[in-house]
């Protein structure tokens, strides 16, 4: 079906917040951060998101069912920077693609990678609709270049549908060199996670399919009990799947799921809220085999990636080199990875619950 694309230019982007386009019950509208940043808001009758065009091209928030899905932080508004942990708090990163996760030893790049804070040289905003109606859509091109060393094209996409509170969100990643290159990428989602909230997941929750992270970070400085809690969940990980208050997530907690999808190729994983809503995300294991989970409640900030969809772990490049998890792009090849997120009203969860079950059962 017909598509209006409508290109983006920092300059455009003003101090108060212009509406920029209506479709349907659907508005996108721009308006530019104190820092400076620019942003777009899209929205529906349900909710809204507000995007960073040419910074990563991140969700910065997102609002849904009247309230805030997105992680807590120490930040008020993104800031214009590249560091990735002196602008953090959005809802939504892209991190990848020459490398990913934590540096470690012999390690050269930066913090999950180039792509978080990517500088985006082309944005637009996309009015459509197919067979699931109306919709806006964020996209545009980071094209990534260092002489003698990578040349590729990554071109996200987030749609959101009119009268949904589920958005899509992909990425394109191209090859432009005339040689293979090297590939990781993760999916970084960050709810909001609730006291008592429920973990409810396409993913066997046994030792050796759900396994914590028990290396803990020299940088990181943790309380009493937290290591012994680590080593608990080694034998026990369904110990994390209900968000008590006094469980120590301090500073987080990492662990790896191997998941199992429904006959589409979807796996699936929730937040139930103790009101019966929740929290919801979908990936494909044949695109993004690695599932991990993070869990952060510091105080100052209140996180969790419920499954951070990724084609590795996150320990780094030499790391996930030696384990055998780094892709290899062909020369002028492309490759896509999707997921679905947002949240479900408390009539909707159990419909979902009970395909996880069902995915679980065999």
């Amino acid at each position: 079906m017909a598509e209006t694309r409508i290109y983006l230019r920092p300059a455009a982007f003003p101090e108060t917040e212009k509406t920029l386009v209506e479709h349907g019950p659907l508005t996108a509208s721009l308006f530019r951060y104190d820092s400076g940043v620019c942003a777009a808001r899209i929205a529906n009758e349900l909710g809204e998101l507000i995007m960073l065009p040419f910074q990563g091209q991140q969700i910065w928030s997102a609002d849904f069912g009247g309230r805030e899905l997105t992680m807590k932080s120490m930040f008020r508004e993104p800031r214009p920077t590249r560091s990735y942990l002196e602008t953090y708090g959005g809802f939504m990163l892209h991190c990848g693609v020459t490398a990913m996760g934590v540096p470690g030893e012999g390690d050269t790049h930066p913090l999950h990678g180039e792509l978080p804070n990517a500088p985006y040289q082309r944005a637009w905003i996309t009015a459509g609709e197919d067979a699931r109606g109306p919709y806006l859509e964020l996209s545009g091109e980071y094209e990534h270049i260092v002489a003698f060393n990578s040349h590729y094209l990554a071109r996200p996409e987030v749609r959101l549908y009119a009268a949904s509170t589920l958005f899509s969100v992909a990425i394109t990643i191209e090859n432009l060199r005339p040689q293979p290159m090297e590939l990781m990428y993760m999916a970084h989602v960050n709810f909001r996670p609730v006291d008592h909230g429920r973990l409810v997941y396409s993913a066997e929750c046994v030792p050796g399919k759900v396994r914590p992270r028990t290396d803990i970070p020299t940088h990181m400085k943790f309380p009493d009990g937290y290591a012994e809690f680590l080593q608990q969940l080694v034998s026990h990980p369904e110990l994390h799947n209900v968000l008590a208050p006094g469980l120590p997530f301090n500073p987080e907690v990492v662990l790896f799921l191997d998941y199992e999808a429904d006959a589409d190729g979807w796996a699936h994983s929730m937040q139930v809220h103790p009101d019966g809503s929740a929290d919801y995300i979908a990936h494909r294991p044949d695109q993004l085999n690695h599932g991990v989970r993070w869990i952060s409640r510091p105080g100052d900030q209140d996180a969790l990636g419920i499954v951070l969809p990724a084609t590795a772990e996150p320990e780094g490049y030499h790391r996930e080199r030696a384990k055998g998890n780094i892709r290899i792009l062909e020369a002028n090849e492309t490759t896509r990875f999707e997921v679905v997120t947002g949240c479900l009203a408390p009539d909707e969860t159990p419909a979902v619950e009970a395909t996880i079950n069902s995915i679980l059962a065999g």
